[in-house]
C-alpha cells in the first residue's frame, strides 16, 4: 500500500494557484473532493466562491470547512481519493480570529500544532493525494498593525511545516507553476564546537 500525497501550491495572490491546484487534482485517479475553508461574509465574498465553483467539476464533492480541518479531513478521505483544499491561508485566518484574544506566542503554538494536525490526518491515510494551497505573504512590506504581523508570522511558520511535509511544492507566479522542492539545496549540516 502506497503512502498518501502530499501537495502545496502557494504563490501570491492572483498568481494562478488555485487555478493550477484544480488542475492538478484533475490528473489525480479516483473520486475527487473539494474542501472550501472560506466563509462567505460579504457580496465580494461570494462571487470569489461563485467563481470557483464555475470552475471546477460538477462530479468533485465539496466540504465546507472554515473551522476543525483535522477531524474534517479525516471524514473527507474516507469517501475521496484526491482532495483540494482551498485554503489554508483562509482557514488560518479563521483560525486566528478565534483565538485573537491570546498572546501571540500562544496563537503560533496553537497555529502549528493544528498544521500538525492537518498533516498527521493526510499521513494516517494510506493512498491518497491532498493537495493544499496557501498564499505567500511575506514578500511584501511589513504590517503597520500588529494583528497583521501576527498573521503574516503564522502563515509563513506553517507555510514552512506543511512544505517540509510536502512530497512536491509548486510556486505559482504570473500564472506559471514552477515545482521547487526537488530543487531546493541542502548544506551539510556543519559539526558544532
Amino acid at each position: 500500500m502506497m503512502k498518501s500525497k502530499i501537495i502545496i501550491v502557494t504563490g501570491g495572490a492572483r498568481s494562478g494557484k488555485s487555478a493550477f491546484a484544480e488542475h492538478y487534482l484533475m490528473t489525480c485517479k479516483g473520486r475527487h473532493a473539494y474542501v472550501a475553508t472560506a466563509q462567505i461574509l460579504d457580496e465580494e465574498m461570494a462571487e470569489r466562491v461563485a467563481a470557483h465553483r464555475c470552475r471546477r467539476p460538477a462530479a468533485w464533492q465539496t466540504f465546507e470547512c472554515p473551522a476543525h480541518l483535522p477531524d474534517q479531513l479525516a471524514n473527507v478521505l474516507e469517501t475521496a481519493d484526491a482532495v483540494l483544499v482551498d485554503c489554508l491561508t483562509l482557514y488560518f485566518s479563521n483560525f486566528l480570529f478565534r483565538y485573537e484574544a491570546e498572546i501571540d506566542g500562544v496563537v503560533m503554538s496553537a497555529a502549528e500544532e493544528e498544521m500538525r494536525h492537518i498533516i498527521e490526518a493526510v499521513k494516517q491515510r494510506a493512498d491518497k493525494t491532498v493537495v493544499f494551497v496557501t498564499n505567500e505573504l511575506g514578500s511584501g512590506i511589513v504590517p503597520m498593525e500588529k494583528i497583521s504581523r501576527l498573521y503574516r508570522d503564522i502563515i509563513g511558520c506553517i507555510n514552512q511545516y506543511a512544505a517540509a511535509a510536502a512530497d512536491e511544492v509548486y510556486l505559482t507566479v504570473c500564472g506559471i507553476p514552477m515545482e521547487i522542492k526537488s530543487r531546493q539545496i541542502m548544506l551539510p549540516m556543519e559539526e558544532r564546537q
